[in-house]
């Protein structure tokens, strides 16, 4: 085997992946392993749309398409953004990926350059800092404490900020967090970014119909018009349409950057599936009914963990303003022994000490770029996170000074 380039050596496997195929390795062992990893939605894909995906095969739909999209997918995707966030886009300035992640990555490959500084604000999603790290970048990490409900802050993006800075990466509703930005918390980062005309702002909208109470949704590209010619807008039908296996994703963004988007693609995988790009036509253009349904559901789930954890103590909880995950301290457990005699010194043996002993999956908070905390996915049956919190309950009731 050849030897493999430096920047391999950089990134890790995804953790949320290899976390969920160790449980799944377990289980095969006749192991009892409650796996609460996972980020897709535990509900079927809505009949309406794998009915469009049937029709699709039954008429023939199942060549090759256009590298950065059908027209019928773009001119939804076209569509959606008119009606849901007031913005406007062209057919060129729209691409579709296999999945926001490869959007994602197209962007940066096609944009970062060796030594370019990408601001990834903690906690961020796993995937952010690797990608970063194998286009020749630098992920440059800001931290967003609980106390500032783990929101970037205009001050700390400033501070943040250099001549090599290219990007900066906000994800809201955030994964893990939960945190979700206001209107205004948007217009003053936009603040900063206006004093800042070499930095682009890549922003993962993917969890933007997984948002609780009255608090509305509030993109970047809406919120600063002015600042249009460099945002990247990201999203997919993922999650809000449990559509994880499909694997359709999206991007709106200046055309030019778009159009080098779908180049590097045209080498990589090329078009997105076909059968998977009907059925995201009629996610966006159909019914919508069952997206309110399903975030009443992710909400008390939510509502029931954390009320749960923040019960046992040494674990304490920020209520998630959206998305499907609780994202809870155990700073508190730190220096107490399991019954073997390990000392929890940080979230990876917190969560080591869940597998061994209870026989729970989930993730440990250092992937995320926060040491001090852990990440369930309410993405599961009441009945499995009921489970959950119980376990957790059982492993904090087994350590000891």
């Amino acid at each position: 085997m050849p030897d493999l380039p430096a920047r391999l050596h950089r990134i890790r496997p995804s953790p949320s992946s290899m976390a969920s195929q160790r449980a799944r390795a377990l289980r095969g062992q006749g192991r009892d392993v409650l796996a609460l990893t996972a980020g897709e939605p535990d509900f079927d894909t809505p009949q309406h749309i794998q009915e469009a995906a049937r029709r699709a095969m039954a008429s023939g739909q199942t060549r090759y398409t256009d590298v950065g999209g059908t027209p019928e997918l773009k001119e939804a995707i076209a569509g959606k953004f008119r009606a849901e966030n007031g913005l406007h886009f062209s057919p060129d300035e729209i691409i579709v990926g296999a999945g926001a992640k490869q959007v994602i990555f197209n962007a940066l490959m096609c944009t970062v350059r060796a030594g370019d500084e990408v601001i990834v604000p903690a906690p961020y999603w796993v995937s952010y800092p690797d990608i970063v790290w194998l286009a020749g970048g630098m992920p440059v990490h800001v931290d967003c404490p609980a106390s500032l409900g783990f929101k970037l802050q205009p001050e700390a993006l400033e501070q943040a900020i250099t001549a090599r800075t290219r990007w900066l990466i906000l994800n809201s509703p955030n994964n893990p967090s939960g945190a979700a930005y206001l209107f205004a918390e948007l217009q003053a980062l936009a603040e900063v970014l206006k004093r800042h005309p070499q930095v682009w702002v890549m922003t993962d909208d993917v969890y933007e119909h997984i948002l609780y109470g009255d608090m509305p949704f509030a993109s970047i590209a809406q919120v600063a018009p002015e600042l249009r010619e460099r945002i990247l807008t990201v999203n997919g039908v993922s999650k809000a349409y449990a559509m994880t296996g499909w694997r359709i994703g999206y991007g709106a963004a200046p055309a030019q950057l778009i159009e080098a988007m779908v180049k590097l693609q045209s080498h990589s995988t090329s078009g997105a599936s076909s059968i998977g790009q009907a059925a995201a036509v009629a996610a966006l253009t159909g019914r919508q009914d069952f997206i309110a349904t399903n975030r009443a559901v992710f909400r008390q789930r939510r509502d029931m963990v954390v009320a749960a954890l923040d019960a046992i103590d040494g674990i304490h909880c920020h209520l998630p303003d959206g998305a499907f995950y609780v994202f809870a301290s155990c700073a508190d457990l730190f220096g107490l022994r399991t019954p073997t005699g390990r000392v929890i010194r940080s979230s990876d043996d917190w969560i080591g000490h869940l597998l061994d002993s209870q026989d729970l999956a989930a993730l440990q908070g250092s992937a995320y770029g926060v040491g001090t905390h852990f990440r369930l996915s309410c993405a599961s049956s009441g009945e499995h996170l009921r489970e959950g919190c119980r376990r957790i309950a059982r492993a904090r009731a087994q350590l000891g000074p």
